[in-house]
């Protein structure tokens, strides 16, 4: 079977994005390169990797081994180059890193740290909402996947290293505003605005109202921490989000964080990767890092709560 590295990048890029048409924009060559590149390697293969139906790839079961093996391939590779590299006192290569959208209050700046120190690193950054990264990490689609909850059907190294406290917003009018202690049942017909079914701050309220025995009215589910912050400010009722994502708004321009028994919740963030997978010596460097100076980034969520 002969094939070439680039014909494997092709694959894995239409893999990635969806189809032969975004696979050639984002490798910077036309369709028709795509299309031929392709059609060589299912010669070589023998078997179609992919059928379209309608406007959606689907991948067969050869494209799907295919892709797995491809991504082995370029991650034994990639890590090959960071050891050469480092061999020449060198830190320079590729890391992707995936993460659900509430680390995105926190983790870009992280990332600009780490790369103001090793400058001939490119990262690629995804970022998704739970099922996303879930689907990622099953795919071990990158080197390192953040995230509160992870899936239990999936072996995994865990490395906790940030605290995510979730916490019950009210908008600054609300009767309870002012109240210097709450008890969670005086939330009982409140209507709640809560993440979507499945997301990990979701997963973390349940748990925590199910333990309590307590049943929020949910009026509206949103997809993203600042559709509930400005839900809540809309008067749309009680929102529970993390903390991080009102660390970067003003106090006087923030819905009001409410003394209620039993919060914050206290969830952790953790850097996660398949059990068994060996870390490229970049992501272990990212890895190290990450656990180095979330202290600092920890202290600062204190002084803004």
């Amino acid at each position: 079977m002969y094939y070439t590295r680039r014909q494997l990048q092709l694959f894995l890029a239409v893999a990635e994005h969806g189809g032969v048409s975004a696979a050639a924009r984002a490798c910077h060559v036309t369709q028709p390169t795509v299309s031929m590149q392709l059609r060589e390697l299912a010669d070589a293969v023998g078997l179609p990797l992919y059928e379209q139906i309608g406007r959606q790839l689907h991948l067969t079961p050869a494209g799907e081994a295919l892709v797995a093996t491809a991504r082995a391939m370029n991650d034994e590779w990639s890590a090959f180059e960071q050891r050469i590299a480092a061999l020449k006192g060198l830190t320079e290569g590729r890391l992707r890193v995936a993460v659900v959208s509430t680390a995105k209050y926190f983790i870009p700046r992280m990332l600009g740290q780490f790369c103001k120190q090793h400058p001939g690193i490119d990262v690629a950054l995804a970022v998704e909402n739970r099922d996303g990264v879930v689907a990622r990490l099953r795919g071990n689609a990158d080197d390192l996947y953040i995230m509160s909850q992870p899936p239990a059907d999936i072996e995994v190294e865990r490395h906790t290293f940030l605290p995510n406290p979730l916490v019950v917003i009210a908008p600054r009018t609300h009767s309870l505003a002012s109240r210097k202690r709450i008890a969670l049942e005086r939330l009982a017909g409140e209507p709640f605005v809560m993440r979507e079914p499945g997301s990990g701050t979701r997963l973390a309220c349940e748990a925590h109202f199910a333990a309590a025995g307590f049943a929020p009215r949910v009026r509206l589910e949103l997809g993203s921490n600042e559709a509930i912050r400005q839900a809540v400010e809309g008067e749309l009722g009680l929102g529970i989000v993390s903390m991080h994502a009102l660390a970067g708004v003003a106090p006087g321009e923030r819905p009001v964080v409410l003394p209620v028994s039993g919060f914050p919740i206290r969830s952790s963030w953790s850097i996660l990767y398949p059990r068994g997978k060996r870390l490229s010596p970049i992501a272990s460097v990212f890895l190290d890092y990450l656990k180095a100076t979330a202290g600092e980034l920890a202290d600062e969520l204190v002084l803004h709560a």
